[in-house]
């Protein structure tokens, strides 16, 4: 069972302004990378192309995604992007992310932006393809857990 992953990213510069600051737009973007490479590492996928409406494909669409930045990542920075398994419910998962800047150097790692995803897992009525709430499927339930309370809480340093 999983509750962290993480991604190491360099900001490009077609994700920043002017100022050569990553754009804030971006990071929604980066969590939902992250997200989705989370899932990929366990053997899972947020869209399954064998599977048809008629078949029950779950899909995963946002309830809530937020970020609070902290410090600016700018072009050609690389940072870390960390995924913690806020909290599970029977249809719905919470994501904490964090930015880290210089996640290589334990003394200089800082808090960039954190950020949260909350997901529900939802099913296309076969007849009128209307979307509704469905449970977690199994696969996932037997694979993701949420994380322990004390990395939900620390904001200091990248766990190890």
């Amino acid at each position: 069972m999983s509750f962290r992953h993480t991604i190491r990213r360099r900001v490009n510069f077609a994700e920043t302004d002017l100022a050569g600051i990553a754009h804030f737009s971006n990071f929604f973007r980066w969590m939902e990378e992250t997200e989705h490479s989370f899932y990929r590492s366990l053997g899972l996928t947020v869209h399954s192309v064998d599977q048809t409406i008629e078949d029950g494909r779950t899909g995963w669409p946002r309830l809530k995604a937020s970020a609070e930045y902290r410090l600016p990542l700018y072009f050609e920075e690389e940072f870390e992007v960390e995924l913690l398994v806020a909290e599970m419910r029977s249809k719905a998962i919470r994501y904490d992310l964090r930015f880290w800047k210089n996640p290589d150097d334990p003394a200089k790692t800082k808090l960039a932006a954190r950020g949260e995803l909350v997901v529900v897992a939802v099913r296309p009525d076969a007849q009128t393809r209307e979307i509704h709430a469905t449970a977690i499927p199994n696969l996932f339930r037997e694979r993701i857990t949420p994380a322990p309370p004390e990395l939900l809480t620390s904001t200091s340093t990248i766990p190890p």
